[in-house]
């Protein structure tokens, strides 16, 4: 395992978009296609040629086979995602919306199998792996999955792996607000990248701009903030430089969801490469404009050959 670049984990699950706009309870074809923020980051890798092992667990059902098979064909090392005979794969329906506006997403995922990973599924092997990224939507679905969350964390942190942290905010999923930021503030701190949205950070730190937000990571540990802006772009901060890298314009927005995961994979990928932040933005920004212009969740996530000239890291 130690030629695998990326490890990532979570859960992924089966989702049916309708194929004609209007209330879900009347849409009659529906399209089927995989979700998940974290597997849509680890496939958005794949496709850029990095090495990717993928761990979770799916039900023993139609629609786990479904996932596992659209996961393999994309590339992703998938020997430790479980079959679990017990529990069933989540699934989700989603609207679909002709105005632009956010699509209405319905989850069925209580008690799915992936929400039953824990620190027992944690093979050593995937601990050799160079890069680990993480999202707080796994310590939400369960406490076993919490665990493991906290524990695949610091265990790559002490052997000197890198880590990045997308909050990715479900308050849904969480007993209570207080609740969820305490634990995904301690999550993001164990971090060196950490990829929150303007709002998102504006609740889980009490700030409003983006400069106090980053700062108050970079008090806890954090080497390096990214701040979403939406259409507007993204800011980082670091202990000695910050910048704010505009957004690419869009002529039409067709579907927003996983636009936040996109960037993700833009930002991420450019610094596994050794580019600059700068340049690592300007990469999540046109990643983040290409998703929202498809429908799907990780449908627009470019290949490695998609990729427009950029200029060589200066560390290259």
């Amino acid at each position: 395992m130690r030629d695998i670049d990326v490890l990532c984990f979570g859960e992924t699950m089966a989702m049916f978009v309708a194929e004609e706009s209007g209330d879900l309870a009347r849409v009659e074809r529906f399209g089927k296609r995989i979700a998940g923020a974290d597997s849509n980051v680890a496939i958005g890798l794949s496709r850029l040629g990095f090495k990717v092992s993928w761990l979770s667990r799916v039900g023993d059902d139609s629609l786990g086979r479904f996932v596992l098979d659209s996961l393999t064909r994309e590339g992703l090392d998938c020997r430790h995602v479980q079959i679990d005979p017990a529990h069933p794969t989540g699934f989700q329906l989603k609207s679909r919306e002709t105005d632009g506006s956010d699509p209405k997403v319905e989850y069925f995922r209580r008690g799915s199998a992936a929400s039953h990973l824990s620190i027992a599924d944690l093979a050593p092997d995937l601990l050799q792996a160079r890069h680990l990224h993480a999202t707080g939507i796994p310590p939400a679905l369960s406490e076993s999955c919490r665990a493991l969350s906290r524990e695949l964390m610091e265990c790559m942190r002490s052997a000197g792996r890198s880590l990045s942290f997308d909050p990715n905010l479900r308050p849904s999923l969480w007993p209570s607000q207080a609740r969820m930021v305490s634990e995904i503030n301690a999550l993001a701190a164990l971090a060196h990248w950490v990829l929150p949205g303007l709002e998102e950070g504006r609740l889980l730190t009490g700030y409003d701009s983006p400069a106090d937000i980053a700062a108050f990571y970079l008090e806890r540990g954090v080497e390096a903030v990214v701040i979403k802006l939406g259409p507007e772009g993204a800011y980082y901060r670091t202990a000695d430089s910050e910048g704010r890298i505009n957004g690419v314009p869009v002529a039409q927005v067709v579907d927003t969801v996983g636009a936040g995961d996109a960037f993700a994979v833009g930002v991420i990928s450019a610094l596994l490469e050794g580019r600059s932040f700068p340049q690592a933005l300007k990469r999540g920004n046109a990643f983040g404009s290409r998703a929202v212009q498809c429908i799907g969740d990780m449908e627009g996530l470019p290949h490695r050959h998609e990729l427009s000239e950029e200029p060589q890291p200066q560390n290259a």
